[in-house]
């Protein structure tokens, strides 16, 4: 088993709102659960746009 397959990339969720701001709302989540947390997000009709993106890797402690 390869680090990759141990370790599958994450996803984030991620919020602008309608001034441009962005913020970070969830990290470290599935593809599919990231998707369908931002689509649940939207669907709630509010001003702000949610998308998801890759989540760079984290430093080790």
């Amino acid at each position: 088993m390869t680090a990759s397959e141990s370790n599958p990339p994450t996803w984030r969720v991620m919020r602008q709102d309608d001034n441009g701001n962005r913020y970070l709302v969830a990290r470290e989540l599935p593809k599919d659960e990231a998707e369908r947390f931002a689509a649940e997000l939207e669907a709630r009709g509010h001003k702000q746009l949610y998308w998801t993106e890759l989540d760079p890797p984290r430093a080790a402690d």
